[in-house]
């Protein structure tokens, strides 16, 4: 069986990036930062620049998890004031991962697709629109679990 590269298992710097940055990349972000707080440097950003929203604070401080003063960034500012120095972009919306395969041109970074739907579309009252932002959540949660996980005795 191949060994998988390490750089390919675990890298160095993450960015999510989500179509606004104001939804599901801050909380990829939150949510991987918290699990593993030493392993990885992570950030966020979005293709256009939303404003951060108020069910996905909500359902993030549930978890203990305050996002309330992340300012909604997108690809060009962060390039701007750090540089787009990541080995894994992981795109969540379809304009992202366009985006991030863009940028694959001029700088070098492995890109993963995780299809992550947009609970702002959700219809209903307010337990209603939590109950998706939460399914989001839960759905990141378990992707970012499954893919940062230390590869245990078996290999696996």
């Amino acid at each position: 069986m191949a060994e998988v590269p390490p750089r390919a298992r675990q890298p160095q710097a993450v960015l999510f990036a989500c179509g606004q940055n104001s939804v599901r990349s801050p909380m990829a972000e939150s949510l991987l930062r918290q699990m593993f707080p030493q392993a990885v440097y992570v950030r966020s950003a979005g293709v256009k620049k939303g404003e951060l929203d108020p069910f996905a604070v909500s359902v993030m401080a549930e978890l203990g998890q305050d996002i309330s003063q992340h300012k909604p960034t997108t690809f060009e500012e962060l390039e701007d004031w750090e540089g787009l120095n990541f080995g894994l972009i992981i795109t969540l919306s379809p304009e992202a991962h366009h985006k991030a395969l863009e940028l694959t041109r001029t700088i070098a970074a492995d890109v993963e697709y995780w299809p992550t739907p947009d609970p702002t579309t959700t219809d209903g009252n307010r337990a209603q629109k939590l109950a998706a932002y939460r399914e989001v959540c839960d759905g990141l949660f378990a992707r970012i679990r499954k893919r940062f996980a230390k590869p245990g005795p078996a290999g696996l």
